[in-house]
């Protein structure tokens, strides 16, 4: 890994990659100063662009490293001579490892539309002739052939069941409650951790009726019982968070302190009536609830059920994930999509105008699976003079092109490989799963795992072709002579 870290030194400096992201963080920062009408000193200038670089190298090794935890990164960080060197916090008087926190204030320092300039940065340098060169290409990058597929990526929650959920708002209130009192603000109630317990014991309850002849009946039974239980909870909430908003400063904590958990009490108990009203629907009324208005989890809004029919992974819940590449296996668009996902077929026009609005080089061929052909997308490749490789919906069209369209036949035996780039990329990059919480993080997560991927992506390519002029094969040396 350390050849590859340095070849990723070099092309963040020849691509200017390094440099674009320390003037956008600048220009953030400037922006955020001006609002609040504050001055920047030099100083705070200088620091700040210190900073940036730092962030800039750890995000793009902690993407390199699989998606790390920001604790054991920091970890690796303080053991890791190369890696510390890398990042640029390897002085000879003092070595100051960024913090967990700090790293994950890292994760998000630039917005979505700021890391999209980064990333365009990388991959125009590449496809012009002195950048390509700078960066140590024999050739330059082109988008000849682009091959797209989407995923879902997923959020890192168990399956969703009614009743868990009200036990999950229990047992978050009751928290929040706990740690309420624990700074001397107490409103009038039972011991808290009783609540919980009667709680946890209904939900084994309504676990074990499953096995019962009568289950039923015993199953209404528990939740009717387990929704006056969280109505008294959210009671007893609503009361020490009053309490807490009015005299926090009795207590050492700081306002923002305070305000953390009265937005974790106010979010929960908002959702209450929801996963009351789901679960009196689907375990009492026996009626099925829409998924558009179903709560699939109290913590991650922004998540959707998604049914991708393949086997182990029928239905998954989380976000879908867009990612187009090119023949060379660079990462040219990507795009994780906040609400449901708008379908294939629409996804890729918005992808196709992405990657135009690059103004790198045209498009000339496409290749796809049969979720993104219409017959509106065959119009408009047609009408765009890209050569339309994206899969037939019906299986007889397909076999057909495959024995008579040559080159309809190689796109799609590339294409295959397209599904391993995104089992790469959700693997190797983001750690399967990723453990982030909220669209925003996932969102800027992607951001930093397609930069690590291109990076890695372009010093391998440079590699390989410094090998290539090294030790050329029998036929080159044939030829030479």
């Amino acid at each position: 890994m350390d050849a590859e870290l340095t070849r990723i030194d070099s092309l963040l400096t020849t691509s200017e990659v390094e440099a674009l992201f320390i003037r956008l963080s600048v220009e953030q920062l400037r922006a955020e100063a001006k609002q609040a009408g504050r001055e920047l000193s030099d100083k705070i200038i200088v620091n700040h662009q210190a900073q940036s670089r730092l962030a800039l190298r750890c995000e793009i090794l902690r993407a390199l490293c699989a998606g790390q935890a920001y604790r054991p990164m920091s970890l690796r960080l303080a053991t890791s001579p190369r890696e510390r060197q890398f990042c640029g916090i390897d002085g000879l008087d003092s070595v100051r490892i960024p913090s967990k926190s700090r790293l994950q204030t890292y994760a998000t320092w630039l917005p979505e539309e700021m890391m999209r300039q980064i990333l365009a940065q990388l991959l125009r340098s590449a496809s012009t002739q002195a950048g390509s060169e700078r960066m140590g290409l024999d050739t330059q990058i082109e988008l000849d052939l682009i091959l797209m597929d989407t995923t879902c990526l997923e959020a890192n929650i168990r399956f969703p069941i009614d009743w868990l959920l009200l036990r999950d708002a229990a047992r978050t209130l009751i928290n929040a409650i706990k740690l309420i009192r624990k700074h001397a603000l107490c409103a009038r109630m039972t011991a808290p951790e009783s609540f919980l317990a009667r709680m946890n014991k209904l939900s084994i309850g309504m676990a074990m009726a499953g096995r019962k002849a009568d289950s039923k009946a015993m199953k209404k039974a528990f939740l009717r019982t387990m929704k006056t239980l969280i109505d008294t909870i959210a009671r007893h909430a609503t009361r020490h968070r009053a309490e807490l908003d009015k005299r926090w400063v009795e207590t050492d904590l700081t306002r923002g302190q305070a305000e953390q958990i009265l937005r974790r009490i106010d979010h929960i108990v908002a959702q209450i009536p929801g996963i009351k009203r789901q679960a009196h629907e689907r375990i009492i009324g026996g009626r099925l609830v829409g998924n558009a208005d179903k709560i699939h989890s109290l913590y991650e809004a922004e998540i959707h059920l998604i049914i991708r029919g393949k086997s182990g992974a029928q239905i998954e819940w989380g976000n879908t994930l867009h990612i187009a590449e090119n023949a060379i296996g660079l990462i040219v668009d990507h795009q994780l999509h906040r609400e449901a996902s708008p379908g294939d077929t629409k996804i890729l026009r918005e992808s196709i105008a992405r990657i135009e609005a690059l103004n790198i080089a045209p498009i000339h061929g496409l290749g796809t699976d049969k979720g993104f052909a219409s017959r509106a997308n065959s119009k408009l490749l047609e009408e765009k003079d890209i050569f339309d490789a994206t899969s037939p919906r019906d299986p007889a069209v397909h076999a057909a092109k495959l024995k008579e369209d040559p080159i309809f036949a190689a796109v799609q035996q590339r294409r295959a490989q397209t599904e391993g780039k995104i089992g790469n990329v959700k693997n190797d990059f983001l750690g399967g799963i990723p453990r982030i919480k909220g669209y925003k993080n996932r969102a800027a997560a992607v951001n930093w795992a397609v930069l690590a991927h291109n990076l890695r992506k372009l010093a391998r390519q440079a590699q390989k072709q410094t090998v290539s002029r090294e030790y050329p094969d029998e036929d080159e040396q044939k030829q030479a002579a």
